[in-house]
């Protein structure tokens, strides 16, 4: 299964929610994305047709394993990417956006490359 940029910003951001908060509802990540309330239930209806995500009884979100390995690889990438742009001078908000506008678009070889580097130079 493949999941799309769109896909993965949902992830990233149910992973993120889940960190701040017991009980990730679709309502939080209209709030965390300011998308709108359809937009966001016909997304969490195609991640958990694809088997990214599951929706309990009480309508919390939980990231199933691909779910949480995809919203992992992308947090990752966003953090680094953000703090190497910061480390070059970037202001911080723009250096966050600038991320999310990437985070998706590396190969897992250049980012294991920028990861690498970032580790020993720069951490």
């Amino acid at each position: 299964m493949s999941v799309l940029e769109s896909g993965e910003n949902y992830l990233e951001a149910i992973l993120m929610l889940s960190k701040k908060k017991d009980g990730v509802h679709a309502i939080d990540i209209v709030n965390d994305l300011g998308y709108s309330k359809p937009s966001v239930s016909i997304m969490l209806k195609k991640l958990k047709d694809e088997g990214y995500i599951e929706i309990d009884s009480n309508s919390h979100i939980h990231l199933l394993p691909e779910g949480l390995k995809i919203a992992e690889k992308i947090l990752e990438r966003h953090e680094i990417l953000t703090e190497i742009l910061v480390h070059l001078g970037i202001d911080a908000k723009i250096a966050e956006d600038d991320a999310c506008k990437i985070e998706h678009d590396l190969s897992d070889e250049t980012f294991d490359a920028i990861k690498k580097y970032y580790n020993e130079k720069i951490k």
